[in-house]
């Protein structure tokens, strides 16, 4: 067994969850990751081995129906499951943010009407904070929610949704979507005047509720079989009662809370990607020859299969750092960053690395190293660039180390 990516101190149950989902994605998800990679097909059998392993509930509290899991295990399920195929864990990326923002942010009545069905997977979330306007620039939402009904004391009992969202995973498979919008709370900040909803839909594409569209799905480099989508609302009408929390205004700071396990599971990604690669690229030295002996005998691919371990491990610790000081109830903002750009970038560096001592045929479809090629991008721009976590990193550090 690799001495990569081992993590110390788990508990038996920690090390039995790892070990199924190690065993299912060597089983059910390598062997066929290129072929629907490759057509861009749904993984709809994977989705159902995730369901019955009870992968969607893995940390929804044991009272709502989940396993009440730790950010940590689920971090390192979300490794083990990106080293098979990364797009597969984008299924239960978004979904575990929503519950995640139920579990912290939810009423008692919000939680007991969704987690026990999310945790089954019936229920399927999903995350929508972006639009085609704004990238990192929260402040610059668009998609407003009026008041459309009220009690006779001017308490809100109705709001009107109508935007354009960009790039939401699981657009079309979800049934309930996290939705960030502009409200009119009255506040100085614009932050005080943002609302997160949770927007009940049909799956699939076209109209798949009351003033909600899905176009259809955006055609990508990589990361396929998942769904990213448009989502319009026009005139959406929904119930106060939606709102997450049951207070508006709260919005961007409940958001910004799902964001920081969104980074942790981001480097979680990066990392499997990572790992995979170099199993990839030393296995595939071991098989090539060339002047008469496998080419990782030769000092410059040696020397290459020893950068990319070490890489692996920097950012595996990394993202293990972040996951438990998110466990033990610590503020993380900065230790997310720090491990969603450095799994990221180091991830780039060893699939670009295993790419090369590919040679020739990693620029074959045949091989698996040219979907992790094209898929790796994708760590490096999503839950924020690197540049955007060198700026959070970088205000944080001088509010700690300000001079007096």
């Amino acid at each position: 067994m690799s001495r990569l990516c081992r993590t110390d101190g788990l508990t038996e149950e920690q090390t039995e969850i790892l070990k199924v989902v190690r065993t299912f994605v060597d089983e059910q998800i390598i062997p066929v990751a290129q072929e629907l990679e490759h057509a861009d097909d749904y993984p709809q059998a994977i989705v159902d081995g995730l369901k019955e392993m009870g992968v969607f509930g893995l940390t929804i509290p044991e009272e709502y129906g989940g396993l009440g899991e730790s950010l940590l295990t689920y971090a390192l399920v979300v490794e083990e499951i990106a080293r098979g195929w990364m797009s597969v864990s984008g299924v239960i990326n978004t979904h575990f943010i929503v519950a995640y923002l139920l579990m912290q942010h939810g009423t008692e009545e919000q939680k007991r009407k969704y987690l026990p069905r999310m945790a089954t997977g019936e229920v399927r979330g999903a995350f929508s904070m972006s639009e085609p306007g704004l990238g990192s620039d929260v402040s610059a939402v668009s998609t407003k929610a009026t008041v459309s009904s009220q009690e006779d004391d001017g308490t809100p009992l109705e709001y009107s949704i109508t935007g354009q969202k960009m790039w939401v995973t699981n657009g079309a498979t979800s049934t309930l979507v996290a939705l960030l919008a502009k409200t009119d709370e009255g506040a100085d900040s614009v932050y005080k005047n943002m609302t997160t909803f949770l927007v009940e839909k049909d799956a699939g594409f076209g109209v798949t509720g009351q003033g909600v569209t899905v176009p259809g799905k955006i055609d990508k480099m990589g990361y396929k079989g998942v769904e990213t989508t448009e989502l319009i609302l026009d005139d959406h009408r929904i119930s106060a009662g939606q709102i997450l929390g049951g207070k508006p205004g709260k919005g961007f700071f409940q958001m910004m809370d799902g964001i920081e396990v969104g980074r942790v599971n981001v480097a979680a990604r990066a990392c499997g990607l990572g790992w995979r690669a170099f199993e990839l690229g030393i296995a595939y030295a071991q098989q090539r020859r060339t002047f008469g002996k496998a080419i990782a005998e030769h000092q410059a691919i040696l020397f290459r299969i020893a950068e990319m371990a070490t890489k692996v491990e920097t950012a595996h610790t990394m993202m293990v750092r972040a996951a438990r000081l998110k466990d033990s109830g610590r503020r993380m903002d900065v230790e997310a960053g720090m491990a969603k750009m450095v799994a990221s970038e180091l991830a780039s560096e060893v699939v670009e690395a295993s790419f090369r001592i590919h040679g020739g045929y990693g620029y074959s479809k045949e091989y698996e190293i040219e979907r992790l090629y094209r898929e790796v991008a994708f760590m490096l721009i999503g839950e924020g660039t690197s540049d955007i976590q060198k700026m959070i990193i970088g205000r944080s550090l001088l509010k700690d180390h300000r001079l007096v």
